[in-house]
């Protein structure tokens, strides 16, 4: 177990912003992490746990404690059955997924990050998302301090969220389990219609794994949410802030102010979200509130490829990249009286 003190974190994460741990250590066993952990518990000090770092906006200070990197490793396939420890890279266990002809999560390729984070947020992408098909995660619990297996249910995942986030100081994710599809080299039922258009399929129809797989690869790249270090547009976590779930009341005085802005011929949009909720585009949001691509001009900018990204233009600092989150909110929520929730997990700071 390595153990450095004074530590930058920056190049730790995918924003490449903030600033140093008192404590940086990298565990590589899951003995090690839960030691690591109880050290810091029994001590008292304050724990950070970093996985891939592409969901972290960290502040300019620093983390005053342990930052626990989880660099565990470790792909097992059992028929249709996936163990992955949550250190492993997630888009090498997607890509080997596909090479063994296994279905499920093949739309979810190129996201940045660790296998441990995506039961947290329920990663999802392309008409597909963790939820669907994780089967157990085991974790170390820091209130009872054992290693505990929930199963899918027991995760209460829902969009973007989960167990783990809604407690997030109690778990350590130590690895997932999921079930996937042998479909016979086929993928999962094209849901994303963006995705089925560019495959020329209608939704609901299969397509070839591999071609699944690098065509959300493409379509994420122009989109600058494939991790590129020579691309700005990659210096970001991806979607900054989730989309809107708004009930019936809240999305009926939305619409009137899309109306009243925008003309009574424009519908915002919208989709399903289950018991009288409506989801709604945080893209187009900012977007339509007139923060357009490239919005900014300062080293903190919305991307040139897609509204939803914050992007470090390389000499940001995190109170730069604030300014400009906030600058975002304050708008949208004076455009269409919605106010955005940041996706990222900030350290220190808040919005």
């Amino acid at each position: 177990m390595q153990e450095l003190h004074d530590a930058p974190l920056a190049p730790l994460t995918t924003f490449r912003l903030g600033g140093p741990a008192t404590r940086l250590v990298t565990a590589t066993t899951d003995d090690e992490v839960i030691a690591a952990v109880r050290e810091a518990d029994a001590a008292g000090t304050p724990l950070l746990v970093i996985g891939g770092g592409s969901n972290l906006v960290i502040g300019d200070k620093g983390f005053d404690g342990t930052a626990l990197v989880v660099a565990t490793k470790g792909v097992t396939l059992d028929g249709t059955g996936l163990e992955l420890a949550a250190g492993e890279v997630w888009t090498d266990a997607v890509a080997a997924c596909v090479e063994a002809g296994l279905a499920g999560i093949e739309c979810l390729a190129g996201i940045p990050g660790s296998a441990g984070a995506t039961p947290i947020q329920n990663v999802g992408a392309y008409g597909q998302e963790v939820a669907s098909t994780i089967t157990e995660v085991v974790a170390y619990d820091r209130r009872s301090g054992e290693t505990v297996t929930l199963s899918n249910e027991e995760c209460a995942f829902s969009y973007r969220h989960s167990r783990f986030k809604a407690d997030p100081e109690r778990y350590v994710v130590l690895r997932v389990r999921f079930r996937l599809e042998d479909a016979d080299g086929m993928s999962g039922p094209v849901r994303y219609a963006e995705t089925a258009r560019v495959l020329g399929v209608a939704p609901g129809e299969r397509v070839p794994l591999a071609t699944a797989r690098d065509t959300v690869l493409k379509l994420r790249a122009g989109k600058g949410m494939v991790l590129d270090p020579e691309d700005h547009d990659t210096w970001s976590a991806g979607s900054f802030f989730t989309n809107p779930i708004l009930d019936d009341e809240t999305f009926a005085a939305f619409r009137t102010r899309v109306r009243e802005r925008l003309g009574d011929c424009v519908e915002p949009p919208a989709y399903p979200a289950g018991d009288g909720l409506t989801k709604t585009s945080a893209a187009w949001l900012i977007d339509k509130a007139g923060f357009t691509k490239g919005y900014g001009s300062g080293p903190a900018r919305i991307s040139t490829k897609h509204t939803l990204a914050l992007t470090n233009r390389g000499d940001a600092t995190t109170e730069d990249l604030l300014a400009l989150a906030r600058e975002v909110v304050a708008g949208v929520r004076d455009a269409f009286g919605i106010t955005l929730v940041n996706e990222p997990v900030m350290v220190g700071v808040g919005l």
